[in-house]
């Protein structure tokens, strides 16, 4: 049983199942059950022996369908929605670290990068170096895994170990970033998981540290983090009641956040954004509206920045 998170304080910290780091395992188990659609959006064949690796044992039972079936209706009522999510999100991160490829840009920064696993997967262009930021014992854990099961990076992979409340910058520095050229960086999935303070300053660091040409995607909650702990209080009692211990919605900081295109542009950075429905119908897919467990995401808003 995943430890429950419980509220949010200054300076803690977490492995891969316990608060935070439970999301990570959990967004991995919507990319793995995508990545088996037949008419799959994206290919993550690492995610679910990752999800296996944390040892979550409600999460294990999901992929290999060993749920109860009682519990296995009210389980696939939240996870279905949630992996088209899921699938559509992962999509558009990979797309824009593929595309910020191919205009010449080959140093890709991933902050939080919890199970994520596209040094792994994507086809970075050779002299392509990507660093994964997260916390210790996260990247410790994953890099330890995907090393068992004899995976190899497919560009030059180097991690860098802290937590995105401390100096950060230097340490991406000690690892050999190179702020003069261009950098891709993905925030996915982080912003509601900082204080408001803490979204601004993040972004204030990735702009100083970003050459011209850089390139930025993230999201934004434009119902603010209320929406999201609404949903997440609902999501946490079906969990609960399927033997999963985790308060979602205390790791949600709540607060007035500025929007995070309008802060980039007035950073400097030429700014763009779609709402979650219009990604989702550039891939050929509906919105599952009619899902109370993922409805109150409908307006979150793709935003892709390019540094001037």
């Amino acid at each position: 049983m995943a430890r429950s998170g419980g509220a949010r304080s200054p300076g803690d910290s977490w492995d891969l199942a316990s608060s935070v780091g439970t999301t990570a395992t959990m967004v991995a188990v919507g990319r793995a059950l995508a990545s088996r659609q037949p008419d799959a959006l994206i290919d993550d064949p690492f995610a679910a022996p990752l999800v296996r690796a944390v040892g979550i044992d409600f999460f294990n039972r999901l992929l290999d369908g060993e749920l109860e079936p009682a519990v296995a209706e009210d389980a696939n009522a939240t996870a279905r929605p949630m992996t088209e999510v899921m699938a559509v999100r992962t999509r558009f991160f990979d797309d824009f670290f593929l595309q910020a490829a191919a205009a010449g840009i080959r140093q890709a920064v991933i902050l939080a990068a919890g199970l994520d696993a596209r040094a792994y997967r994507l086809a970075w262009p050779d002299g392509t170096v990507v660093y994964e930021i997260d916390q210790p014992e996260v990247i410790e854990f994953k890099t330890r895994t995907l090393t068992d099961l004899g995976a190899e990076p497919t560009a030059d992979r180097r991690t860098v170990a802290i937590d995105l409340r401390d100096d950060w910058p230097a340490a991406l520095r000690r690892s050999g970033f190179d702020e003069t050229k261009p950098t891709a960086w993905s925030a996915e999935g982080l912003l509601v998981y900082l204080p408001p303070e803490a979204q601004d300053r993040l972004f204030d660091d990735i702009t100083a540290l970003s050459a011209p040409g850089s390139r930025l995607a993230t999201e934004y909650h434009p119902d603010g983090a209320a929406v999201l702990t609404d949903s997440n209080q609902s999501m946490g009692r079906r969990f609960a009641d399927q033997g999963l211990d985790l308060d979602l919605a205390g790791l949600v900081y709540a607060g007035e956040r500025r929007h995070a295109g309008d802060y980039l542009t007035e950073q400097g950075w030429q700014v763009s954004g779609r709402t979650r429905t219009e990604v989702f119908a550039a891939y050929g897919r509906s919105f599952p509206e009619d899902a109370e467990i993922v409805a109150r995401l409908r307006n979150s808003v793709a935003i892709e920045a390019i540094r001037t």
